[in-house]
């Protein structure tokens, strides 16, 4: 079902260190997060009792949870993204095209094999978050949840970021458009949730609503108790089923919509626009033709190099000093469909001085009470890490193009 691209990369896998580094480094993280945050409580208080241990398993479960979701959507759609985007660089899209695959192994195969590394760590993780069990106040259902959540997630958000990339043909702009939407999808649940569409939709409440379509809502149900998870959400299920379904969904509507378009999308206009024209077939006649022709094309060729000529008035556009600079600037050089990805920014950045500012209205700005994150920082995290994410991925494009496109030895 998923071809040989899958398997190859389960074959090769293994026999990369990055695979022992990458879970060996995150599984040594979140041990270190769980001991600096018990050396802290035993230095600030006294653990007496068996309720005192308990109420440190359950906080350090529900903060690790929410992180390893970030991280997980993070890595998994910009790696299913990338990989793509790479064998589009690389021209080798092309000629997986012409193999005798089949359009439901190529992007599932080439989907799995790039989420096998993020399955692996999250796999990892599994011995670590079950040590919340044996300190109290986490249930192994708890844990259960917590990773159905994200695994789900993962999928589907890899989904999203696959799809994305055989759809666009510039690598900056599909890890631009999807970092954008992600961050959109979640920071429009949240306020939804927070009641600014209004309390309900068709008769259900948008908390519910945003319960069921958010993966961040969903994480935080999933870390309560199990007696928290009767309320009923959307489809006359609860809340946690309700997200499970609405992720295998997505995921299925966004891996058929690349299995019937992915030959239509690719090989991609420009890479067409490059193609050579076809050579004309050498035949015995070749060297008769040649002779009868040279004269007309000797006498032709002024005419044609005239023809050539750039008329007098043509603007010519002036180079700056630095030409590396003036084409980031000055040129289409991540194609025109980058505007898309300038006015998503702008939108995040109004949205998010929006909320800033009805927060700062209605209550003092540091009056963050109990909670981790002041009321008046929470907006402004999704706009500092999609930032982060562009800045990163515009860094790493400008390099990666030049030296997959041939011209980095030019330069």
């Amino acid at each position: 079902m998923f071809g040989p691209v899958f398997l190859r990369e389960v074959v090769t896998t293994p026999r990369r260190a990055r695979l022992f580094v990458g879970r060996s480094v995150y599984v040594a993280a979140l041990l270190v997060l769980l001991c600096t945050a018990w050396l802290i409580v035993t230095g600030t208080q006294n653990v007496r009792n068996l309720g005192d241990l308990a109420r440190f398993g359950a906080d350090k479960f529900a903060l690790l949870a929410p992180l390893q979701l970030v991280l997980a959507i993070t890595f998994s759609a910009l790696v299913a993204a990338s990989a793509v985007a790479q064998e589009k660089d690389r021209r080798t899209l092309i000629l997986l095209l012409l193999t005798n695959l089949t359009n439901a192994e190529l992007v599932l195969g080439k989907l799995l094999a790039s989420l096998l590394f993020v399955l692996v760590v999250l796999a990892a993780a599994v011995p670590v978050f079950l040590l919340a069990t044996m300190l109290g106040g986490v249930s192994f259902a708890q844990v259960g949840r917590v990773f159905l959540v994200t695994l789900a997630t993962v999928i589907a958000a890899g989904s999203f970021g696959s799809t994305v990339a055989l759809w666009r043909d510039k690598t900056f702009q599909t890890l631009a458009l999807v970092a954008l939407s992600l961050v959109a999808w979640i920071c429009f649940w949240e306020a939804a949730a927070a009641g600014a569409f209004g309390a309900s939709w068709a008769g259900v409440a948008t908390s519910n609503w945003a319960a069921s379509f958010s993966p961040w809502r969903a994480i935080l149900q999933a870390t309560q108790p199990d007696f928290a998870q009767r309320s009923a959400g959307l489809f006359g299920v609860g809340e946690f089923t309700a997200y499970l379904l609405v992720a295998a969904a997505g995921t299925v509507i966004l891996n058929g919509i690349a299995v019937a378009r992915v030959r239509i999308w690719n090989p991609t206009r420009e890479v067409l626009r490059k193609q050579s024209p076809e050579e004309p077939v050498e035949t015995i006649w070749s060297a008769e033709v040649e002779a009868n022709t040279a004269d007309a094309s000797a006498t032709s060729a002024p005419i044609k190099s005239r023809g050539a000529i750039a008329p007098n008035n043509v603007r010519i556009r002036q180079v700056w000093n630095n030409p590396v600079l003036w084409r980031e600037i000055c040129t289409w050089a991540y194609g025109r469909k980058i505007l898309i990805v300038r006015i998503g920014y702008l939108l995040l950045f109004g949205a998010a001085a929006w909320t800033l500012l009805g927060i700062l209205e209605s209550q003092p700005a540091m009056s963050g009470g109990n909670q981790l994150i002041p009321p008046a920082a929470q907006p402004l995290i999704p706009l500092f890490l999609i930032s982060l994410i562009l800045q990163n991925a515009l860094a790493l494009t400008s390099i990666t193009n030049e030296r997959d496109g041939k011209s980095l030895d030019l330069l």
